[in-house]
This record gives C-alpha cells, sequence and structure tokens, in this order.
C-alpha cells in the first residue's frame, strides 16, 4: 500500500486516541480526586512526544503544550486553593481543612474514589462539630465545603475544556 495512506492513518489513530484520552479526563473531572487534567495532560504529552519524533512539531505546537502544562499545574493547585477559601471564609481552622482532605485521601486508597467524596465532609464535619461543640454550626462549615468544592469542579472543568481546545488548535491547524 502507499507509505502516505499509512502515515495518514497513523496520525488519525494518534489523534483519536489522544482526544479520547483528552475527554475521558475531562468526565473524570467530575470526581474530585480523579486527577483528570493530569491525565489529559499525559495524553497531550504523549502527542507531543509522536509527533516530535515524527519531526513534526513546530515553535507553535511546543508553545500550546507548554499552555497546556501551565494550565494543568494551575488547575490541580487552584481546586484545593478555592475549596480551602470557602471553608476559611467561615473561620475554619487548618486544622479542620487537613483533616477533611485527610480523610478523603485515606478513604479513598482503602476503599474507592466515591467512599473519599464522602469521607471529606464528613471528615470537616466531625472535626467541626469536636471543635464548635455545635451541631448546626458544623453543618454550615461543611456547607461551605460542599460549595467549594462544587466552584473547584466548574473552575477544573473550565479548565479541562480550554486545554482541549489548545489540543485541537495545535493538532487541527
Amino acid at each position: 500500500m502507499d507509505p502516505a495512506f499509512w502515515e495518514f492513518a497513523g496520525q488519525v489513530v494518534l489523534e483519536s486516541l489522544t482526544l479520547f484520552v483528552l475527554l475521558a479526563g475531562l468526565f473524570g473531572l467530575l470526581i474530585p480526586i480523579f486527577p483528570g487534567l493530569t491525565i489529559m495532560w499525559i495524553g497531550t504529552l504523549v502527542y507531543a512526544l509522536v509527533q516530535a519524533a515524527n519531526d513534526s512539531m513546530t515553535w507553535v505546537d511546543w508553545t500550546l503544550f507548554t499552555l497546556i502544562t501551565l494550565l494543568m499545574i494551575g488547575g490541580n493547585v487552584m481546586d484545593n486553593i478555592i475549596i480551602a477559601k470557602h471553608v476559611r471564609d467561615k473561620n475554619v481552622p487548618w486544622g479542620s481543612i487537613l483533616w477533611a482532605f485527610a480523610a478523603g485521601i485515606v478513604i479513598s486508597l482503602f476503599l474507592t474514589p466515591i467512599a473519599g467524596m464522602i469521607a471529606s465532609p464528613v471528615g470537616l464535619f466531625l472535626a467541626e462539630w469536636r471543635r464548635l461543640k455545635d451541631r448546626q454550626s458544623a453543618l454550615g462549615n461543611t456547607k461551605a465545603w460542599m460549595t467549594g468544592w462544587g466552584w473547584a469542579i466548574a473552575a477544573r472543568l473550565g479548565i479541562g475544556v480550554i486545554m482541549i481546545v489548545f489540543w485541537m488548535l495545535w493538532a487541527w491547524l
């Protein structure tokens, strides 16, 4: 067969797999502890490495990959900042916040990510109930955690969409 056909077919497969990884990462962002932005970045890293091996990376491509990398790093840091800010606005101490993060991580390691998603706000509620000795105040602080969580998911989804747009510009223009 024609070598140009195989080159074209290989490019279609590479771009299809990369887009699949990007979309899987994007939908994975709905699960707060799933590293969706990192998965998306790994997909673009593999794409960049294959393109570089084929000597197909231009300075524009490297610039877009750099922007995708910065978005991934910023998004992974920012989501925790958003959650912590919402809770800190209610004067919740860092000890309770760290307890909630730790509860989510530990439970996720031993059970499932879904259990970890439940464990984080429960951990915050228990830490705040113990600290404040007031169930209603602890629930209010837990509500702030959940509100921050919702905003963090929205922000990560927005960043994920921008990462996909940058990759599409890189791959298809």
